[in-house]
């Protein structure tokens, strides 16, 4: 009469209370006879139930139903799943056979996340009322997306993008299975209260929302001056300044002969930036109020033409984004416009893009992947509220001359 089959012990085997005693083991006959039957035994049981009545699918197979498959323990099984590196290279071939013959493709991850709590994710939520889509055309969001990306792989975190259009955020904040937020703005208020709400970690950029919030921001007041300063220094004095459209929709004109022309559609940073280029006209005895200013979505085509069909007399654009910039130099080619003979152009960022064009963009620039590496930062490590206040730098380049015949 043959000995009974008796189940493979593993409980010596690799784990992380004991690496020191691996087991040497070549199943018997009898074990693989054993690991046959349980498997047979799964899936005369779900045959039996979906024949009952109670379901006309079988049901899922647990890792315990796998471990009893292959005589191991449920530990084991899980250990195979998540933490292979433990199990010998034998007995891991035997557990996923098993699993294999059972269908059954892993554990569930929402089963771990509910007990654990965590979802080893940050969300990032665009600046400005965009879609997801828009962070992928956008030169300087890519950017800011290549720096959070850089963060997040040196601390073995994964990055969610958060839909930030005005119908679907809020949603999106409440719902996103993220430890954290980066936001691209704070201009609701609601945005703040809602991720606040979550009692999670965020930063916000481009705002400064008061001491008890970490922000990052640009000093981009300086950095408008500093334009400014470079075009009235090669003799440009008439203007045309395109601002950022922070919602969807065509550009918005605000032509001169109005007292006050509050952008209607832009963030404080446009805010600040704005009166940087007013205090560099008035340095140069100049007044913003006669200057145009065309509120644009940054890579909306219509952009240029709209500068060059409203604003044919200026020397000089002023732009506040290097996307807007590169549509500006895209039309010129169109119209055969001369950069930087007819009209010189300076964008706003230091984005890789701003050196490729044609010709190679002078540009303020800011160390963009930097500050989304910095962002990501400062959600994982949680610590004490900071605001963050970077620098910016002038680069210039051949898309700004002075004008052919200066004005007097």
């Amino acid at each position: 009469m043959a000995a009974a089959a008796t189940p493979f012990d593993d409980s010596q085997c690799l784990s992380r209370r004991n690496t020191s005693n691996m087991c040497s083991w070549s199943a018997p006959r009898d074990t693989i006879h054993l690991f046959r039957f349980g498997v047979n035994k799964f899936l005369e049981r779900s045959k039996k139930w979906s024949t009952s009545g109670k379901t006309s699918e079988s049901p899922m197979p647990t890792l315990a139903d796998v471990g009893k498959a292959a005589g191991v323990s449920r530990g084991t099984v899980s250990n195979v799943f998540n933490r292979p590196e433990l199990v010998r290279p034998e007995l891991r071939e035997r557990v996923e056979a098993a699993a294999r013959a059972l269908g059954f493709g892993g554990p569930d991850p929402k089963g771990r996340l509910l007990r654990d709590g965590k979802f080893n994710a940050i969300g990032f939520m665009p600046p400005g009322a965009y879609a997801i889509s828009e962070v992928m055309r956008s030169p300087y969001r890519r950017e800011l997306v290549l720096g959070v990306s850089l963060a997040c792989d040196e601390a073995g975190t994964t990055l969610s993008l958060v839909n930030g259009t005005d119908n679907t955020r809020f949603a999106s904040i409440r719902d996103a299975l993220v430890d954290g937020f980066i936001l691209g703005h704070s201009a609701d208020i609601g945005l703040i209260v809602s991720v606040q709400r979550r009692r999670l970690p965020f930063v916000i950029l481009e705002s400064d929302a008061g001491p008890d919030i970490n922000s990052i921001k640009i000093d981009g007041r300086s950095g408008a001056v500093a334009a400014v300063r470079h075009l009235t220094g090669l003799g440009h004095r008439h203007f045309a300044i395109l601002s950022v459209r922070r919602t969807p929709g065509p550009p918005i004109v605000h032509m001169p002969g109005h007292a006050t022309r509050p952008l209607l559609a832009g963030f404080p940073l446009d805010d600040e930036r704005l009166d940087g280029f007013k205090q560099g006209l008035a340095e140069a005895n100049l007044s913003i109020d006669n200057v145009p200013i065309i509120e644009t979505i940054p890579g909306e085509p219509s952009a240029g033409a709209v500068v060059f069909d409203r604003v044919p007399e200026a020397t000089a654009i002023l732009t506040m984004s290097d996307w807007q910039a590169i549509t500006i130099l895209d039309e010129a080619v169109r119209r055969g416009i001369d950069v930087p003979g007819h009209v010189s152009v300076v964008g706003f960022d230091g984005t890789a893009e701003s050196a490729r064009t044609t010709p190679p963009m002078t540009t303020v620039a800011q160390d963009v992947i930097g500050k989304g590496r910095l962002a990501a930062r400062m959600v994982l490590d949680n610590e004490a509220p900071r605001q963050v206040v970077l620098p910016v730098e002038l680069v210039v380049r051949a898309s700004t001359a002075a004008p052919r015949t200066k004005i007097r």
